[in-house]
């Protein structure tokens, strides 16, 4: 088996700076901004994010009881519940995953966000846009695009504790 494609964490670091410079930027003003890490993948990000940029709140969206494939996976995956750190209603919401392929994840998100109210307006930032979207989304803020196979799986690791050990695989699915 041929070893993954590597991105390590120096150039992680920069997307995630990137990322936290451009929300800030178009964010100045913004009163109400909560960042919400989709578990699992963007919890971590979401903290990172969150960081960085002060004006900013950090939560959690839970998707795991909107997900289209839960016949096939009927425990949830997902081990943080939804954590708004706010009302809802009328705030500037960005959700906030590792990596966007077909968009269900989004949709997911979006589904279990409105379950919570309605928001003035909803972001997406991203750290790796893989492609092979099969619904509507694109990233309003995205770190990395990678061109990725069908065949191919992206990892993304953000480890909270010692972030040198970040890093980004893309492998043959198993």
């Amino acid at each position: 088996m041929p070893d993954p494609r590597r991105i390590a964490a120096d150039e992680i670091h920069s997307a995630i700076d990137r990322l936290a410079h451009l929300i800030g930027e178009r964010h100045r003003s913004t009163k109400t901004l909560f960042l919400l890490g989709v578990a699992n993948g963007g919890i971590v990000l979401a903290r990172k994010l969150g960081a960085k940029i002060p004006q900013a709140k950090v939560g959690v969206i839970d998707i795991s009881f909107h997900r289209d494939d839960i016949y096939r996976h009927p425990i949830p995956k997902e081990f943080a519940p939804t954590s708004i750190p706010g009302d809802v209603q009328g705030a500037t919401i960005i959700l906030v995953d590792d990596v966007l392929f077909s968009g269900r994840t989004i949709k997911a998100a979006l589904d279990e966000l409105f379950d919570h109210g309605r928001p003035d307006k909803v972001e997406l930032a991203i750290l790796v846009d893989r492609g092979g979207r099969r619904m509507p989304f694109a990233a309003d803020f995205l770190g990395l695009t990678i061109e990725t196979a069908a065949n191919e799986k992206v990892v993304v690791t953000l480890d909270a504790a010692n972030p040198s050990r970040d890093e980004i695989l893309i492998r043959p699915l198993s």
